[in-house]
């Protein structure tokens, strides 16, 4: 029985860290229905190295379910989901760009290029997507 209980909490454990690990860095997530072109997720760029833990970002601003966020045009200048941090303030000790300005618009929407390496695309339909 003790075995079973020490196997069984390995399991859960892989599995829970499989989970929460979901854009580790060298990885990315592509969004790719955006009008102003798809947005490219970078694990690289949210990560351990700005600081960030996937807890300050899940599930208070996004949801853990895959697929499961889908921004529309009119969310996109708001200070929610990715306008938390994308705001022109600073955050993590570093001022972020923000995702109202015109000219940031092509640091999160890419047109015409190819899906890098580790690239994971979610689907469904979105008028504009996660950064």
């Amino acid at each position: 029985m003790k075995n079973f209980t020490i196997v069984l909490s390995l399991l859960i454990g892989v599995a829970f860290v499989s989970s929460v690990m979901a854009v580790m860095p060298g990885k990315t997530i592509e969004f790719p229905d955006g009008a102003m072109g798809k947005v490219i997720f970078k694990g690289d760029t949210h990560g351990p190295k700005q600081g960030l833990k996937c807890s300050d970002c899940h599930p208070k601003i996004f949801g853990m379910k895959k697929g499961g966020f889908k921004m529309t045009l009119e969310e996109h200048g708001k200070s929610e989901y990715c306008g938390v941090c994308h705001d022109g303030k600073e955050h993590f000790g570093k001022v972020v760009f923000s995702q109202s300005n015109p000219a940031d618009c092509r640091k999160c929407h890419q047109q015409g290029e190819a899906p890098a390496k580790e690239t994971e695309t979610m689907p469904g339909p979105a008028t504009q997507e996660n950064k």
